[in-house]
């Protein structure tokens, strides 16, 4: 099985809806959903997930309220994240922290708090992280997301993947909220992704050193090499089953 062949039965759909999408993920949602919060939350479970994403709720939940929140959040933000596809609604900054926002409510702590952090705003504390020590000061978020956004117009769709990876990089680079900015970066890659009619990508949580690695593979050289690769192992690994399963019918 290969990326390309993947690519080309995707764009043979003709894509257009969020049924479309729906239809093709065939129910997979929830492990879109599932895999994007367990890559940094382990306490995050498939059965709450699938609970949560098919019947709004779950029951006999033992885990903490947070993990309970997040995956709430995330169902949340994954269907905006349709109903926005539906519209064709540009992807700019007014967006983007809507998607954080739905992703992060009631899940910021106490500190964060005191220290000025909501859901939905830009980080008004500096954060650094990663190996490379990594993150726009809080000043430059706006200008520095301005400018990322912009140089994403006009992509066409033989460079979607290589666009998609470069702004997942770069906004994890960019670090631009106070929490939530993996979990925001995925979804808003795949926002992307849907857009430029690729089929969107898991990042499989036990993947998640490879993702890692990848990521400051670019934090430290400005290099996409390692995260391209990766993305295109896990378009092959998110879609083969399905992409088989429509071949043998």
């Amino acid at each position: 099985m290969t990326y390309e062949k993947i690519l080309t039965w995707w764009r043979g759909k003709c894509i257009r809806t969020a049924a479309d999408v729906a239809l093709e993920m065939n129910g997979n949602g929830a492990a879109f959903i599932y895999h994007s919060a367990k890559i940094e939350n382990d306490r995050i479970t498939y059965h709450d997930t699938r609970e949560i994403f098919d019947h709004g709720g779950v029951t006999g939940y033992t885990g903490d309220v947070r993990s309970l929140f997040e995956i709430q959040n995330s169902v949340a933000a994954y269907h905006r994240m349709m109903d926005a596809f539906e519209k064709r609604e540009a992807l700019d900054q007014a967006l983007l922290c809507e998607f954080q926002g739905l992703l992060t409510q009631g899940t910021y702590d106490t500190l964060r708090y005191q220290k000025g952090e909501r859901p939905g705003s830009y980080k008004k504390n500096d954060y650094v992280t990663g190996l490379q020590e990594v993150g726009a000061l809080p000043g430059d978020v706006p200008v520095e997301l301005g400018e990322l956004l912009a140089e994403l117009e006009d992509i066409r769709p033989e460079q979607a993947l290589t666009a998609a990876a470069y702004f997942h990089a770069k906004f994890e680079n960019i670090h631009p909220f106070a929490d939530g900015n993996g979990r925001a970066g995925r979804l808003l890659m795949n926002y992307l992704l849907l857009l430029w009619d690729h089929p969107p990508i898991i990042i499989h949580e036990e993947d998640r050193r490879d993702y890692y690695a990848a990521l400051e593979q670019f934090d430290k050289a400005q290099d996409l090499d390692a995260l391209t690769a990766f993305l295109k192992e896990q378009t092959v690994k998110t879609w083969s089953a399905r992409f088989e399963r429509a071949n043998r019918a």
